[in-house]
């Protein structure tokens, strides 16, 4: 097959087909479809590197209080002072463990849902129409488009019969667009290509067929996951303000029980004893039940989130939705579901609910 052009909207189908290497009456061959597949991989997001359960629990002492807490432990351990090297270690644990534990939890619960998302959509293979998993499409494919079908790649329309799509999720339009098969300008904008239907995107109305033109990262919405998975990872306004307490607590912990050990050393006190004291003074100065503290009460922020089915990777992310007062996003068909349904009824004299009410209940 010849490299594919990248404006796929400035072809005419017959042209589109060519350069795709396809027949639109007949679609790859089976044989064909799985040469490709192998070339171009699946029609899907490509899955993110996972931590694993130790890399998840190593990350809980990322945080430079946890460290001044570690370094504490180890103090109090080569100074055989067990109770508080053991005291100290049980709350790193339990925070290490319960922090691990939700991104766990939360880790897996995502990859549910990705697999659960993964629907079958209908092509022409050999001339004859098959139902296979949108993950085995491939460039080249024929897809058959109906009403509440998921378009499950980037198509270059052959066929519209009053086919409309709603490409609220993709584009914000939040009326659906009516679709045809002829050729654009090169400059035409995304949202404007009627002669392209987009993956993510649902058909509302009407029937027709595409070529599938881009699959896998080569989609428009794999662009857009593209460009979030390189963004850099940020700290929480909680973690900022956690390093800052951490930092101000250790310089002057140790200005402090340096100056404590000057002071005794001038005064004519056993070195040693003073050095000791200024140890003493330092772990006990440390604040081990805070990360613990701050660990369980975002734990049960997120287990209330759980409970509206809202599911939380990290736990200081719940600290940060607190923290928020403006987000700009768009709304129709991301915030919000891009359709209207009957909430109540008022008749003369009375008000009436609709059996049904909600947003299955009209469009």
């Amino acid at each position: 097959m010849p490299d594919a052009p990248q404006r796929w909207h400035t072809l005419d189908a017959g042209a589109a087909a060519e350069a795709l290497g396809t027949d639109i009456a007949r679609g790859l061959s089976a044989a064909e479809a799985a040469a490709r597949l192998q070339t171009h991989g699946p029609n899907a997001l490509p899955d993110q590197e996972q931590k694993t359960l130790t890399g998840m629990f190593l990350g809980q002492f990322k945080d430079f209080l946890v460290l001044i807490l570690v370094a504490a432990a180890v103090v109090s351990t080569a100074l055989g002072e067990w109770t508080d090297a053991g005291a100290i270690g049980a709350i790193l644990i339990l925070n290490a463990v319960l922090g691990a534990t939700q991104e766990r939890r939360a880790s897996r619960a995502l990859e549910a849902l990705k697999k659960l998302s993964v629907p079958e959509c209908e092509v022409i293979r050999d001339g004859a129409t098959a139902m296979v998993s949108s993950e085995a499409l491939v460039p080249g494919d024929v897809v058959v488009l109906r009403e509440g079908a998921f378009v499950p790649a980037d198509l270059r329309l052959t066929e519209s019969h009053n086919l409309r799509v709603d490409e609220a999720s993709l584009t914000g339009e939040s009326v659906p667009v009516a679709k045809r098969t002829d050729p654009l300008d090169d400059h035409v904008a995304l949202a404007d290509r009627t002669c392209m239907a987009y993956a993510g995107t649902v058909v509302t109305y009407g029937r027709g067929r595409g070529l599938v033109a881009a699959t896998g990262i080569e989609r428009e919405i794999g662009r857009i996951a593209e460009l979030l998975r390189h963004q850099p990872e940020t700290t929480t306004p909680l973690q900022k303000r956690l390093a800052g307490f951490g930092k101000l607590l250790g310089i002057l912990t140790l200005a402090i029980c340096g100056l404590t050990f000057l002071l005794g050393v001038v005064r004519g006190l056993p070195r040693w004893e003073m050095f000791m004291t200024a140890v003493s003074l330092a772990v006990a100065a440390i604040p081990e039940g805070l990360p613990a503290i701050v660990t369980v009460v975002l734990a049960l922020g997120v287990y209330r989130m759980s409970k509206h089915r809202a599911i939380v990777r990290k736990l200081p992310a719940v600290e940060t939705l607190g923290c928020t007062t403006y987000i700009c996003t768009d709304k129709t068909g991301t915030l919000t579901e891009n359709r209207m349904s009957v909430a109540q009824v008022w008749a003369p004299g009375a008000a009436e609910v609709p059996a049904g009410a909600g947003p299955s209940a009209a469009r």
